[in-house]
């Protein structure tokens, strides 16, 4: 049987927690050639986030604490470093988590507050051992961040993502 359409556009990103983000500069910007694209840190989530384009097109997202109560250092202690959700982007994220819901997935942190970034997962139990981040968005996150977000300024924490999902610098 054909699955009903529910608006799955692509797969975005895969996102790797990393303790140290420098070597993860290390290898998927100066060893494979990948392209900064964005980052900053997260206050509310206590995550400092690179992301890259790989010369293939695909995405890889670097992840890593800025505080030990975040759930990225806890998945770090647990698990260490490695593969950490992948990130679905859909038309319609509410037509998506519907979708999931009916077929029985575990659908956790449902945030559609901000319609630039309209969020929620699959449990790795529920997902056959991944954790889905399942997204809709108004915004462009294919293309480089404003000229002034370098990837040395995030490394430094001097970049924050506002309640708008715009990465700006500290003031």
């Amino acid at each position: 049987m054909i699955p009903d359409d529910v608006g799955l556009l692509r797969l975005d990103h895969v996102a790797i927690a990393v303790a140290n983000p420098r070597e993860g500069v290390a290898l998927y910007r100066d060893v494979l050639g990948g392209r900064f694209l964005f980052g900053g840190d997260s206050d509310e989530q206590g995550i400092r986030i690179l992301q890259f384009a790989l010369p293939d097109g695909s995405k890889v997202e670097l992840i890593s604490p800025t505080r030990p109560d975040a759930g990225v250092a806890r998945f770090l202690e647990r698990r260490g470093p490695g593969v950490h959700h992948l990130t679905l982007v859909f038309a319609d994220v509410e037509v998506a988590l519907s979708k999931l819901a009916e077929h029985g997935y575990e659908v956790v942190d449902v945030d559609l507050r901000r319609p630039v970034w309209r969020e929620a997962y699959v449990r790795p139990r529920s997902g056959l051992g991944v954790l889905l981040q399942i997204v809709d968005s108004t915004l462009r996150w294919d293309v480089p961040a404003s000229p002034e977000i370098t990837v040395e300024r995030v490394l430094a924490g001097d970049v924050v993502f506002t309640a708008d999902e715009t990465a700006v610098p500290r003031s």
